[in-house]
């Protein structure tokens, strides 16, 4: 994965919509949207080049995990950033779509996985998550739109929005996302990078107009394995 400074050499190219409220943008994969314990470079060092001439930069609404490139809403000010934050924390208003690469894949065409997640350890620094029957409850639901050369690739859709939850959900059902060190068989460092993307956000944020809908293109770490499996875009 290169670098997170080469991911970003102009942050405005990668808009991809805009109005008075909100801003939705294609993260590149390998950016961390909020800084870590660790330090080093973020969303965030990079988003004053988005105010368009308001005196303070946009915030993001909700997370994506480094490593997972696609849409990200933000947004422009604190009324705006609390309008979206109660979209998000509404079970099932925003609709988001998934597009991931997994080894393997589902014997069905389309299903749902309903496993509670919870954490693996008690510290709170630890993000890593688990399938736990006395979890909370989390439910994604899936489709296939493609499979080849001994990867499948899917549509996935979270109902719920629990830590890591697409991640643990495929891994469980034992075919997890190419590239993941955590939940799949991926190196820690010198891997294909997570084959996770945001494929799109649907924001009903405006109460007497449609719903705001927002794609993001097939990135281009994710291109070859997708082809392989019949994407022509």
């Amino acid at each position: 994965m290169p670098p997170a400074d080469a991911l970003v050499p102009d942050i405005g190219a990668r808009l991809l919509y805009r109005d008075a409220l909100v801003l939705v943008i294609d993260k590149p994969a390998g950016l961390p949207v909020h800084p870590g314990p660790k330090g080093g470079e973020t969303l965030t060092d990079h988003l004053d080049a988005l105010r368009f001439g308001l005196p303070r930069r946009p915030e993001a609404a909700h997370r994506l995990d480094r490593d997972t490139s696609g849409c990200l809403a933000l947004g422009r000010h604190a009324k705006a950033l609390a309008r979206l934050n109660k979209l998000f924390a509404a079970s099932g208003t925003v609709e988001k779509t998934y597009w991931a690469l997994v080894e393997g894949g589902p014997s069905e065409e389309a299903g749902s996985i309903d496993l509670p997640l919870a954490r693996r350890s008690d510290d709170p620094r630890s993000w890593w998550m688990k399938a736990d029957p006395a979890g909370d409850p989390s439910l994604t639901r899936f489709s296939v739109l493609g499979r080849g050369g001994g990867l499948t690739w899917l549509a996935l859709a979270p109902v719920t929005g629990r830590t890591h939850q697409l991640r643990v959900h495929c891994a469980a059902m034992g075919f997890p996302i190419l590239g993941d060190p955590i939940y799949g068989a991926a190196p820690r460092s010198g891997g294909p990078g997570l084959q996770l993307h945001a494929r799109a956000l649907r924001l009903p944020l405006y109460p007497k107009k449609p719903p705001i809908l927002v794609e993001a293109p097939a990135p281009e770490h994710m291109r070859a394995g997708l082809e392989r499996c019949g994407f022509t875009g």
